[in-house]
């Protein structure tokens, strides 16, 4: 199919692309016997060492409770950083300079700072500073370097998201009388979220994934680290790497595909009915802001 981005393949480019894939597919099938043959010859296939995964002991001892704490720091912080990226990101685009300078200067410096930093920081802070306990401090460490530094990422995603709609969308907005506050809450921001869906969710994927900087830097007892203590007891070093990976690849996976459904699930739900805003309606939006029943009159000021 041809369209303004793309041309269709004509005979030389469809055997030239069937040329390539036949010369990856087969560097892969070596690339792959390769592997296997070198984990072999290590002795890294025995039944010994991967039997363990078999067992329930494996999983709920180490494994499982690692992944719980992996999750738990996740959330805390996907939940934390999302409504707090938004904020700075919408203080960015502020008109009062007193709003948008401080923001601005708020996000580019967490965001320049490396997260493990950052970890390492928050550590210091509790131990120093408060009476959090040992045990919590990692935990709270871990969640505190994800936030700062997600959500001054997730501040520019959402930024980005806005500035990318038609500048039409907030010049009806005005031409109807909506303010600022208005178009951002009714107009934009319901726009840009689809936008920046997928973005957003792979951030939410560097998330989990960073939780493991605090299991090698701060004794966080999570998938990674819970990892090295059942290699510690089993000796299969090799094989607890590959199953935690496969554990990340489908959490990760799950979490993708849920923002992918999410993602379609709202593009349906806010296709255009054609239905024409009238004043009436635009009295009440501001009617129900303001808290004061609409009049169906005047109301914009």
């Amino acid at each position: 199919m041809t369209s303004v981005l793309y041309d269709a393949p004509g005979p030389k480019a469809k055997r030239r692309n069937l040329i390539f894939s036949a010369v990856f597919v087969v560097l892969l099938a070596l690339l792959l016997w390769w592997i296997w043959r070198t984990m072999d010859d290590k002795g890294q296939l025995k039944w010994s060492l991967w039997k363990p995964f078999t067992e329930s002991e494996a999983w709920t001892t180490y494994l499982l409770p690692g992944l719980g704490d992996t999750l738990k720091a996740a959330t805390l912080a996907m939940i934390i950083a999302l409504p707090l990226g938004a904020f700075f990101g919408i203080s960015r685009m502020s008109d009062h300079r007193w709003v948008r300078m401080p923001a601005g200067a708020v996000v580019e410096f967490f965001r320049a700072i490396p997260v493990l930093l950052l970890m390492l920081f928050a550590n210091e802070f509790y131990a120093r500073y408060t009476d959090v306990s040992s045990a919590d401090r990692p935990l709270y460490a871990v969640v505190t370097g994800l936030v700062l530094y997600n959500a001054s990422v997730l501040a520019e995603i959402v930024r980005a998201g806005i500035l990318a709609l038609p500048k039409g969308q907030t010049e009806a907005a005005q031409a109807i009388g909506l303010r600022k506050g208005q178009t951002m809450s009714t107009i934009l921001l319901p726009q840009a979220v689809t936008a920046m869906l997928p973005a957003i969710v792979s951030q939410l994927v560097v998330i989990v994934k960073d939780t493991a900087l605090g299991g090698v830097m701060l004794g966080f007892t999570e998938l990674l680290n819970a990892r090295g203590t059942l290699a510690a007891n089993y000796a299969n070093v090799i094989p607890s790497f590959i199953v935690v990976a496969v554990v990340y690849i489908v959490l990760n996976f799950i979490l993708t595909s849920f923002a992918s459904w999410l993602e379609a699930r709202l593009r349906r739900s806010k296709r255009s009915t054609g239905a024409v805003l009238g004043a009436e309606d635009v009295d009440e939006l501001n009617a129900a802001e303001i808290g004061t029943p609409g009049t169906g009159k005047g109301g914009i000021t």
